[in-house]
Formats: structure tokens, C-alpha cells, sequence
């Protein structure tokens, strides 16, 4: 990721963002990104999927689906982890996003408004 003029970045589904944050609230961990769970935009239409993973350094990761405004869902678009292991505590109350995995889904600098 590029710092942009505006210093903010964007999770964008096709044409809609999706999460919006500031580059300074951005932690990255292990190449990824992991934006504020504040940073998602439409809240409502994220919803906890039933999918799990671990990760031997992160601990349970949760995921959550995705509605799209027709209705849409696509299922584990980010996941996130509720209680990270200790050492991991910079994951706590962030979220990261399938970039690359889900079509689609890119980072990008949102537009100036």
C-alpha cells in the first residue's frame, strides 16, 4: 500500500467500499492488513459467518459473510479475531479482507470528497 494524498485507504467490493480507514489506524500482521472494526461501512450488511480457522500465532479467527445491496451474500469476506493470543493483541477489535481471493475485492485510496 501506497500512502495516499488524502492518507486513507479503502476496502472496495466491485464499485462500493466497504470498510474506510485512516493509514495511521491500519496494523498490518503477517502481510495483511487489518483495518478498525469502526472502519466498516454499512455494518448491518457484515454478518458472522460459522466458519473458524487458527492460526498458531493469532489464535480463532471468526469471518464474516457479506450482503450486497441486491441481496447477495458472499460468504467470508474478512475475518477477525475476538480473543488473539497474547502477543498478538495488535489483531484486537480489527478486521482484515480476502483481497485478492474474493473477485472483486481490492485496497484502494478512496475518492476526495
Amino acid at each position: 500500500m501506497v500512502p495516499t494524498a488524502h492518507n486513507e485507504t479503502a476496502v472496495y467490493l466491485g464499485d462500493k467500499i466497504i470498510a474506510q480507514a485512516m493509514n495511521e489506524d491500519l496494523e498490518k500482521v503477517e502481510d495483511r492488513w487489518y483495518f478498525p472494526e469502526t472502519a466498516l461501512v454499512d455494518r448491518h450488511r457484515f454478518t458472522l459467518s460459522e466458519t473458524h480457522t487458527t492460526c498458531p500465532f493469532k489464535g480463532e479467527a471468526s469471518y464474516y459473510n457479506y450482503e450486497t445491496e441486491d441481496g447477495k451474500i458472499i460468504e467470508d469476506v474478512a475475518w477477525f479475531y475476538p480473543s488473539p493470543k497474547p502477543g498478538a493483541e495488535a489483531v484486537l477489535n480489527r478486521v482484515s479482507f480476502y483481497i485478492g481471493r474474493i473477485p472483486g475485492m481490492r485496497l484502494a485510496e478512496p475518492p476526495v470528497a
